[in-house]
């Protein structure tokens, strides 16, 4: 008699799917509001579409990823943090354009289910809903055989925001004389980890758990920590309507993503040595001898999120942001970023 094959067979558990998907329902819960229409385990999450205190509401919308960050998680065995990440980077996308979160949606795909890192991850998920005041509203669980290595998976979100359209920010009024201000990050976040991967492990030769005297802690640690969300101290500025632009330093550092908000008559000017980076950027270029140009197109620098306003409105502004530093100015030219030592 011919055996009967299953799904199990072919590597695929539906047990270990609903394990999980039992493990993660009260994380998604607990980041739920009264805009919140359904259950997890929906074929889709509903949310409330009225905005009666906008005039224009425009929702905002983005889907990322979190990178090679994920090979530092594996190689830690640390996942709970990398969730928080997704979120908060996911966040800042839309908070550029003034939008605040409404609900946010994950893509979680390996290739053996493990129900507890699935549940660690998704926890760290709904950690960062919940300091962003955003639901997550639903997602996907996948799991593939043969697609991703042993102990290893691929995540990523999508975030819907909302912003009224006469408070959208979108740069067009950024113009020569105005201040540029850096908001913190915290080390990587999660931009540049195949080129930071490359110098620490195969040019240096550490591994994740070797302590960095240089760093006062193991390079696992730096390289893990937290992707900042920059909406509490923005938030309340958002309507301020002293803000005239905001970028976020992600993929592409600063020589990418600051002329992405600029007008086509405008430079910018940014000033080495008016801000404290971390000592991580500083090693890395070491281990590498990296040029300077490849650095503040890779990495954020020390630098997480641009602020850029009118002159007379920059110490309002700094007064407001908590830590800040102001670091350049607009110029007239052709939409290009200029570092200065």
């Amino acid at each position: 008699m011919t055996k009967s094959i299953s799904y199990q067979d072919a590597g695929v558990s539906i047990d270990n799917a609903n394990l999980a998907l039992n493990k993660i329902k009260n994380f998604a819960k607990s980041t739920f509001n009264e805009r919140t229409l359904t259950e997890i385990g929906s074929f889709g999450g509903m949310f409330s579409g009225a905005f009666p205190e906008m005039s224009d509401p425009v929702l905002v919308a983005s889907a990322d990823g979190v990178g090679t960050k994920l090979k530092i998680a594996f190689d830690t065995g640390i996942h709970n943090t990398i969730g928080q990440d997704l979120v908060n980077h996911c966040v800042n996308d839309i908070l550029v354009q003034g939008a605040k979160p409404l609900f946010f949606l994950d893509y979680f795909a390996t290739g053996k289910l493990s129900p507890e890192i699935t549940a660690s991850v998704v926890e760290g998920i709904s950690i960062a809903c919940k300091e962003n005041n955003c639901v997550l509203l639903g997602g996907e669980t996948a799991e593939m055989p043969g697609f991703y290595a042993d102990g290893e998976y691929d995540l990523a979100g999508f975030i819907v925001g909302v912003v009224d359209k006469s408070k959208v920010i979108d740069g067009k009024n950024i113009a020569a004389g105005d201040i540029v201000l850096g908001l913190p990050s915290n080390g990587l976040q999660t931009n540049g980890y195949s080129l930071a991967r490359k110098l620490f492990f195969e040019v240096g030769g550490f591994q994740v758990d070797s302590f960095v005297e240089e760093l006062g802690e193991t390079v696992g640690e730096v390289l893990l920590k937290t992707h900042t969300s920059f909406l509490k101290p923005l938030e309340k500025l958002l309507d301020s309507g002293k803000i005239k632009g905001l970028a976020h330093i992600t993929g592409g550092g600063f020589l990418e993503n600051i002329p992405r908000i600029l007008p086509e008559n405008v430079s910018v000017e940014i000033k080495r040595g008016t801000w404290n980076a971390p000592s991580v950027f500083g090693l890395m270029q070491k281990l590498g001898n990296v040029a300077d140009s490849e650095m503040f197109r890779t990495f954020n620098m020390g630098i997480g999120m641009i602020v850029i306003c009118a002159a007379e409105d920059k110490d309002f502004l700094n007064n407001n942001l908590g830590e800040c530093f102001e670091i350049g100015r607009v110029v007239g030219g052709k939409n290009k970023v200029d570092i200065l030592s």
